[in-house]
């Protein structure tokens, strides 16, 4: 009799440590991961837990967000876009130079501006999904490829220079923060990915994209073309970076051709370090929300502790190292789980 008790409680022990690795493996894992690091720096780090420096994180994550949210739908599929940081830079000229066009009132000028830049980004995401679908090309190549040709576009665009003068309405509402703490283009980086959240969630395009980096032959042979989807999800990439573009210029007020040099490199790894898997079909895009705020924490964090300009990238870099790593844990872990 006692030894059936021992058993059920060992079974009961062994089922509760499943489900918290379970969790761990989820995004439920990351979240809890930014809240250490949260606890960390508000303990450590002069400043860190105050409103005005959440406030400053909320704007230095809100572009990154962006791109991040388009660039989930990329890798879930198991691909990737590298052209991002150069789409925002070309976005930013065009939406620029229209809203100072003098022909426009300041909101016509500003719905086309919004309109021109997401329709740009849309645009070349979608070659960039055509032409790797088309020749069966690796999407690392052909979008490296866009990101030289958009950045060449940016130049030629705004002739090598910044424009300024923007609409004042755009402007003020860049510089709207509400409830004290949350500033417009952080708000406007939520709705984008709330957006994402239901489409990958509720709709059968997103049980597809999940299904296509699971098992693109399977999604063959049942029907249905994976070409038309792996396009689309290059389209918004790409529209998310015209997106981004105009948070961009809500922040800093400027179209500049050397604009998101880099970002490609920051959106991939908030997706990386928000749990979704680079070889496609696990992830979400709220986990790419939370590894985009933990990135920035943590950049925050080390500043408000005095690290040295040459640290914070090495730390970063460890932490999405650290990232694929658990990554390549996470599907042998889940396994064994399921085979229980």
């Amino acid at each position: 009799m006692s030894g059936n008790i021992e058993k059920t409680t060992e079974a009961k022990e062994a089922s509760v440590w499943d489900k918290l690795i379970r969790i761990s493996m989820k995004e439920a894992g990351v979240a809890i991961a930014l809240v250490l690091i949260l606890i960390f720096f508000s303990l450590t780090a002069p400043y860190f837990a105050t409103p005005e420096n959440f406030l400053k994180i909320f704007v230095q994550i809100a572009i990154n967000t962006v791109l991040a949210a388009g660039m989930t739908f990329v890798i879930l599929t198991g691909g990737i876009d590298l052209s991002v940081g150069s789409l925002l830079a070309l976005c930013t000229v065009i939406g620029a130079t229209i809203m100072i066009d003098p022909r426009f009132s300041p909101w016509q000028a500003i719905v086309l501006a919004s309109l021109a830049s997401m329709g740009a980004g849309a645009i070349l995401g979608a070659i960039n999904g055509w032409i790797c679908e088309k020749w069966k090309l690796p999407s690392f190549i052909v979008t490296l490829g866009m990101l030289n040709v958009a950045s060449g576009l940016a130049r030629v665009v705004s002739d090598n220079s910044t424009i300024t003068g923007l609409p004042q309405p755009f402007v003020d509402f860049g510089n709207l923060i509400f409830w004290g703490v949350f500033p417009s283009i952080f708000l406007i980086a939520i709705v984008v990915v709330l957006i994402g959240w239901f489409v990958l969630r509720y709709t059968v395009f997103g049980r597809f994209v999940f299904a296509i980096g699971t098992n693109e032959e399977a999604v063959r042979l049942s029907g249905h073309e994976p070409k038309r989807y792996k396009i689309a999800v290059f389209t918004i990439s790409g529209l998310t970076a015209g997106i981004a573009a105009m948070v961009y210029l809500l922040r800093l007020n400027v179209g500049s051709p050397v604009a998101g040099i880099g970002y490609e490199l920051n959106a991939i790894a908030a997706v990386i370090i928000g749990g979704t898997s680079l070889s496609g079909g696990k992830g979400s895009i709220i986990g790419t929300l939370v590894g985009a705020c933990i990135l920035q924490v943590l950049s925050t964090g080390l500043q408000l502790l005095g690290a040295d300009d040459n640290i914070k990238p090495i730390v970063i870099g460890a932490v999405i190292v650290l990232a694929v790593i658990l990554d390549s844990y996470r599907g042998r872990l889940m396994r064994i789980l399921e085979s229980r």
